[in-house]
């Protein structure tokens, strides 16, 4: 950190965000400890979005490095992270913004062995994913444990945001997946991962504004401000048809 900013402080950072919420509220946000599974285009976003609002600490997990397609919409990605891995440069970018934001970083897949040291002790856990198996598993553990759920998806100009929590339907029922109420074994994963096969379009303000909005979502949970967009409840957007904006329940 350069030399003149070493006396700011946590406070001087969040400062104008304080006539919206006491500091009571943003105490909670400060000492709470959010998973984010993804560092891509809406992970990236929620990472920076998150510690730029003050959160405490985050696990960040993603097994992939930046490469050249991630650049239109990855606010993570420059030329400079070509080929270095999304988890360890979020991390580092971070510590350029708010050093007061503990992150542990993973490079390596989230799955069933490593769902506990990832997420079991968070207060959220927020899915910035591309896969349905993954999606499966995390909100299958986040309900057994009690955890609130953020999840994001975008497709073209499209996105949707919702949250589950323990009085919720879950992801499946939601989204009625075959999955539902089976085992997720080697044929349920393939089942699933056969209704998304091929990569999906998507332009880059759509993954920001989704990412921004799961960011704040995880917000309004730790603080109480607001209300929740709580599933069956799904916010919608297409960029293209500004008339489609709207919470509907499924």
């Amino acid at each position: 950190m350069p030399e003149r900013y070493t006396g700011m402080g946590y406070w001087e950072i969040i400062t104008r965000q304080m006539s919206i919420v006491t500091k009571s509220q943003q105490n909670r946000f400060k000492e709470s400890k959010i998973a984010i599974i993804g560092c891509g285009g809406l992970g990236g976003t929620i990472i920076e979005m998150l510690s730029r609002m003050g959160v405490g600490e985050l696990n960040i997990i993603d097994k992939d490095s930046f490469d050249m397609s991630n650049l239109n919409r990855q606010l993570m990605s420059s030329i400079d992270s070509l080929g270095k891995p999304k988890s360890e440069v979020a991390k580092e970018r971070i510590r350029l913004i708010n050093p007061y934001v503990k992150i542990n970083a993973f490079n390596e897949e989230l799955n069933e062995k490593n769902l506990e040291k990832i997420i079991g002790n968070c207060d959220i856990a927020i899915d910035a994913l591309d896969n349905l198996v993954t999606r499966v598993l995390i909100s299958r553990y986040a309900k057994k444990k009690e955890i609130p759920l953020i999840h994001g998806a975008v497709h073209g100009t499209m996105g949707q945001l919702t949250v589950f929590n323990k009085n919720t339907i879950t992801y499946e029922e939601l989204f009625s997946l075959p999955s539902l109420g089976k085992e997720l074994n080697d044929k349920r994963k393939k089942e699933l991962n056969d209704l998304s096969q091929s990569t999906p379009p998507v332009i880059g303000p759509i993954a920001n504004i989704i990412g921004s909005l799961e960011a704040f979502e995880a917000f309004k949970i730790i603080t109480s401000k607001g209300e929740v967009t709580l599933a069956p409840k799904i916010f919608n957007l297409d960029l293209l048809n500004l008339s489609s904006i709207s919470t509907v329940e499924l």
